[in-house]
C-alpha cells in the first residue's frame, strides 16, 4: 500500500514522463537559409528551437540548388529566416514550390545596404551585411522579434538570450577595432578571391581588393590575371588571402608572381563544421581577425 507521499511522488514522475515527449515536440521548427544565419538563430532561440539550415557548413549559397528535401523543410517550418539583400537568389522558387505557410522573415531588415560591383553575383547590392558586427546586432534584434511573434509564450527567454548574445557581440566588436588599430595604416591592404568583405572594410578600415570579376563561378582570363598582378604591385598589397568558397589557384598564382604574402583562409559566406576553424559566427570573425593581424601586422 502506497503512502500519500509516495502516491504524490509517483504521480509527479508519471506526469514528467508523459510531459517529456510532448515538450520535446513543442520546439519551434525554424529554417535558416545558410549556416551563419542559423548560428545567430540558435543563439537567440536556444533550446526552444529546432533549427535547420538550407546551405550548411562550407556551403556555397551562390551556386546552391534547392532539393525536394529542402521544400519539405519549409513545409514543416513555423518560421523561415533569410538574409535578404538578394543573397538567396533561389529563395522565391523554393518557397513557391514548397507551398509553405510559414512567415518568411528577412534578418537584414533595417540595414543600409552597400552597393556591390556590377559584376557581383548578386547584382548591384552587396548582401554580405553580416561582415559588420554592428549589422549583426540588427539581425539579432530582427530574429528575436520574429521568434517572439511566432512563439509569444517564450518572449522572456528570447529577449534574455538576445541580450546576452548582444553583449558578446559588443565585446567582439571592441576586440576587432583594437586589433586593427595595431596594424600600421599603410599595411591595411589585401587581395582576396571573392568580394564578400565590403561591410567589414567600411566598418573597420581594411582595404579588400578583389582579383577577379567576383563571381565564384567565373574563370579569370590571362588578361585579368595580368591586370591584377599589375594592380597588386602598384597598390603595394601586403597579402593575398584564400576563402572557403572560391578556387584558390588564382590567388596562389598572383602571390607567386608579386611576392605578396599568402595569408590563411578568410571565411566569408559560410561557417565550417564543428571540427573547423569557424564553427560559429563569433569564431569566424575571430579567426579572420587573427589571420589579418598575422599577415598585415
Amino acid at each position: 500500500m502506497l503512502t500519500r507521499r509516495q502516491t504524490i511522488v509517483a504521480a509527479a514522475l508519471a506526469a514528467l514522463i508523459v510531459a517529456g515527449p510532448a515538450n520535446a515536440q513543442q520546439k519551434l521548427k525554424v529554417v535558416a537559409s545558410f549556416s551563419i544565419l542559423g548560428d545567430l538563430v540558435k543563439n537567440v532561440g536556444g533550446e526552444r528551437l529546432d533549427v535547420v539550415t538550407l546551405v550548411g557548413p562550407n556551403g556555397n549559397a551562390h551556386v546552391y540548388a534547392p532539393s525536394p528535401a529542402d521544400a519539405r523543410k519549409l513545409v514543416d517550418a513555423k518560421l523561415v529566416l533569410v538574409n535578404g539583400l538578394g543573397f538567396e537568389g533561389w529563395l522565391n522558387r523554393l518557397v513557391s514550390a514548397s507551398g509553405t505557410k510559414a512567415p518568411i522573415v528577412v534578418a537584414s531588415k533595417g540595414i543600409k545596404p552597400r552597393e556591390g560591383h556590377g559584376d557581383h553575383d548578386h547584382g548591384k547590392i552587396d548582401p554580405h551585411a553580416w561582415q559588420s558586427i554592428a549589422n549583426v546586432k540588427v539581425y539579432v534584434g530582427n530574429i528575436r522579434d520574429a521568434l517572439i511573434a511566432a512563439d509569444a509564450a517564450s518572449q522572456d527567454a528570447y529577449t534574455a538570450n538576445a541580450t546576452a548574445y548582444l553583449a558578446k557581440l559588443d565585446a567582439l566588436e571592441r576586440e576587432v577595432k583594437e586589433t586593427i588599430a595595431r596594424i600600421p595604416a599603410d599595411r591595411r591592404r589585401l587581395i582576396t578571391s571573392h568580394d564578400s568583405f565590403g561591410y567589414f572594410e567600411d566598418a573597420y578600415g581594411i582595404d579588400f581588393i578583389a582579383p577577379q570579376g567576383v563571381s565564384t563561378e567565373a574563370e579569370a582570363s590571362a588578361k585579368d590575371i595580368a591586370a591584377i598582378i599589375t594592380q597588386v604591385k602598384k597598390q603595394k598589397v601586403s597579402a593575398v588571402f584564400l576563402e572557403n568558397v572560391s578556387d584558390p589557384r588564382l590567388v596562389r598564382q598572383i602571390a607567386s608572381e608579386t611576392g605578396a604574402k599568402i595569408g590563411g583562409t578568410l571565411y566569408s559566406d559560410a561557417l565550417t563544421d564543428d571540427k573547423g576553424d569557424a564553427p560559429s559566427y563569433i569564431e569566424l570573425i575571430r579567426h579572420n581577425l587573427k589571420q589579418l593581424a598575422a599577415a598585415l601586422g
